[in-house]
């Protein structure tokens, strides 16, 4: 395979391939003492690359740990709340790591040793434990600041000493809800607003995307522009645009003002010599069902470039219209440069949740790679526009499956395969494109193809690719039934139904690690704990503060299986009870549908229902579109024992390449972090983490020295953690 080398690239991290040490145009020189990871994926294109190559193919094998960090927080028994896990991925300036606790602490330790410089604790009043996947940096001069967030607040820290910049914001903060208000009816204040990734820097903007809430009570996805030295908002761009705005009448007329989400979660990257950001999209609230949103619905499900200082839009590119399936963008664009047609071209890429790459020119956002836009299945819910066509790019092959079909029903024993089939047989699904439905469908694409881990690319235009292949169950039911349960149960049960079992189902037993059980969940929480849980959110599940604190309570109860003889007549509540009018177009929006089952698709044993692999990593062409290779990544042992070849599982968290001719990988359920072959797929070291490194594992060059860092944070089903891990040579 002939590799085609492109000049430096963006970002303090310089770019390169990597076919063998000493062979890389942009591999730095054997005695560099320093490097740093001064972004969130490496540099600001989100590469997720680096050129160094102390540790390589001929060494790796001898990697051993160089220092550990131990972020967790004591547990407090009486509260019964369990530790918490880490997904951040850390960055390096400066010869200093920064990075998150499991309880959103700020922390710096001397990336060659380990040792803590300082931490900061941010407010607890204020603190809703959300997802935080890594932190950003700008200075100027000596002011030198890491910018990242808590529940709805964005910290402002001094990058030397710990302290907040009390000039930012009000008292060091600035609030994520601030530029969503405009246009609204009701208060955007009180919803929950968070950001799971971290924002990014041009100059002296911040820009940063969110994450709301999937359902009806979702606030606005708007992303906007803050200043890096006040913490004052600089602009808005409308995700769900507003009247006058381009794409408005791809929506009904007063949509924006009852429809959220349509948000950028999962992170955004940069060109800085254009001045550009890029980033993906989500789905609109609520998920599956837009009987009340007519339309494509732009901005959400699209690719952007927008101005980083001003936040106007360059261009778009939506590649689900009128999302009905929850097919958000799960990780930050990548940008390269390929040579296509015999000419480079700089470009962005965008890997998909149901297993797809797009490779878009960077400037004017067209796809260089033939893209078919293709008639689809409208035979949607009552009320319902499904959207006549869809996308279908033919250049690279998908990564992950795009239907179920009965030569794809597991293999792995005749029990499971006949297990597997009956459920297939109910409800099969054969084209990818169709619409939720009561009866149920068979699809692809929540947990993955690609995830919120991203991927990497090296100069050569190689992409590294994790991918989960796994199909889920999705039944809807109508908003009248559903009422018509609500009015039947305890008034817990009643307000459980209406806001939770969407994700942890009517019977409270969830679906793997995404949607956690309920049943017994007073072995892990009290009644303050769940209560803290439902006021600030945890991870992907969002706030409920805005539910009045009685609903609350009586949530609280049901799930403590302590109701009162009161909560428990259903005749008290009914006529007052939670159910809500269906399509009423008003805040908080009422879909006419919901979903009744969103589980994943498993046989008798929990595995997926498929034929494995149901986890690879991929390694693609970007400038012909081609498979270089595809190997499983991951293992269930208790399978392997069996005699079954290796599976993978499913995996969160992403990859880094290296110029030493290595891909590091953690991400998998089997608790281990991996060096792959860049060239040819093969596992040329492992290493058995104590607790799962569902993050995104760094390299960097401190004092002489080559280090590899991964947060075994744990968690997802699993046993949680809460270290740092850092790995180097002898």
């Amino acid at each position: 395979m002939k590799y085609t080398i492109k000049p430096l690239a963006i970002g303090l991290l310089l770019l390169g391939s990597c076919v063998n040490p000493g062979r890389d145009k942009n591999a730095v020189s054997a005695n560099i003492k320093d490097l740093d990871y001064p972004n969130y994926g490496g540099n600001k294109a989100g590469n997720r690359y680096s050129p160094l190559t102390q540790i390589n193919l001929e060494n790796v094998q001898n990697l051993q740990i160089a220092w550990e960090y131990d972020a967790s927080e004591p547990v407090d028994p009486a509260k019964r709340q369990g530790p918490k896990a880490i997904q951040c991925q850390p960055i390096v300036v400066r010869g200093v790591l920064y990075g998150t606790t499991p309880e959103l602490k700020l922390f710096a330790l001397d990336a060659k040793t380990g040792q803590q410089l300082w931490r900061f604790e941010p407010l607890k009043d204020d603190q809703k434990f959300n997802t935080n996947r890594g932190v950003a940096y700008w200075e100027n001069g000596d002011d030198r600041r890491i910018l990242y967030s808590v529940g709805s607040n964005l910290y402002a820290i001094d990058a030397k000493t710990g302290s907040k910049i009390e000039s930012f914001g009000k008292n060091g903060m600035a609030d994520l809800h601030d530029g969503l208000q405009t246009g609204m009816d009701h208060d955007v204040s009180k919803l929950s607003v968070t950001a799971t990734t971290p924002g990014i820097v041009y100059k002296n903007t911040f820009v940063v995307g969110s994450s709301v809430s999937e359902s009806g009570d979702a606030a606005p996805g708007h992303v906007r522009g803050f200043d890096v030295v006040t913490g004052k908002l600089k602009w808005v761009f409308h995700t769900i645009p507003q009247p006058g705005e381009y794409g408005y009448d791809t929506w009904p007329k007063n949509a924006y003002k009852y429809i959220g989400a349509a948000n950028n979660w999962s992170g955004i990257v940069l060109d800085e010599k254009r001045g550009t950001v890029y980033f993906g999209t989500g789905s609109p609230a609520s998920d599956f069902y837009g009987g009340d949103r007519e339309g494509a619905n732009l901005f959400a499900t699209c690719i952007m470039a927008l101005d980083a200082e001003t936040g106007k839009r360059v261009w778009h590119y939506q590649t689900i219209h009128h999302d009905l399936w929850d097919r958000d963008h799960p990780c930050p664009p990548n940008l390269t440069t390929v040579k296509h047609n015999g000419k480079m071209v700089d470009v962005v890429v965008q890997a998909t949740k149901d297993g797809l790459v797009y490779v878009l020119n960077r400037d004017t956002g067209e796809s260089l790679f033939p893209v078919e836009e293709r008639p689809v299945p409208t035979n949607g819910l009552p009320g319902e526009h499904p959207y006549p066509t869809q996308k279908y790019p033919l250049k690279p092959a998908p990564f992950a499956h795009q239907v179920f079909t009965d030569d794809d029903i597991t293999n792995i024993s005749p029990e499971a395969h006949d297990y597997v089939k009956k459920g297939w047989e109910a409800m099969r699904t054969d084209h990818k494109f169709t619409p939720p439905n009561e009866k149920g469908t068979i699809l692809f694409g929540y947990s993955g193809g690609a995830e919120w881990g991203g991927n990497s690319i090296d100069p050569g235009g190689i992409l590294y690719q994790n991918s989960n292949d796994e199909p889920w169950i999705l039944q809807m039911v109508s908003q009248q039934d559903r009422n018509k349960e609500i009015a039947s149960v305890s008034k817990g049960n009643g307000f459980y139904l209406a806001n939770c079992a969407v994700c942890h189902g009517r019977d409270r037993k969830g679906s793997g690690s995404d949607f956690p059980s309920l049943v017994n969940i007073d072995k892990k929480y009290n009644a303050a704990g769940i209560m803290a849980l439902l006021e600030k959110g945890s991870g992907r599940m969002p706030a409920f503060s805005h539910l009045p604190k009685e609903n609350r309570d009586a949530i609280v109860r049901f799930l403590l299986n302590k109701e009162s003889s009161a909560d428990k007549d259903a005749s008290e509540h009914a006529e007052n009870g939670p159910a809500q009018e269906a399509g009423k177009q008003s805040f908080p929006y009422v879909p006419q549908y919901v979903n009744k089952v969103w589980k994943r698709f498993t046989d008798q044993n929990g595995y997926p229902a498929i034929k494995p692999p149901w986890g690879t990593l991929n390694a693609i062409d970007l400038n012909t579109g081609e498979y270089l290779w595809r190997v499983p990544l991951g293992e269930f042992p208790e399978l392997t024992k069996k005699g079954i070849p290796i599976t993978g599982t499913e995996s969160y968290g992403g990859p880094v390449s290296t110029a030493g001719g290595l891909v590091f990988i953690a991400a998998t359920r089997d608790e281990r972090i991996r060096a792959f072959d860049k060239k040819t797929g093969k596992v040329v070291w492992e290493y058995q983490l104590p607790a799962g490194g569902f993050a995104t594992p760094i390299t960097y060059m401190a004092g002489g020295k080559q280090y590899v860092v991964i947060a075994a944070g744990g968690a997802r089903g699993l046993k949680p953690g809460g270290k740092y891990i850092a790995f180097a040579l002898p």
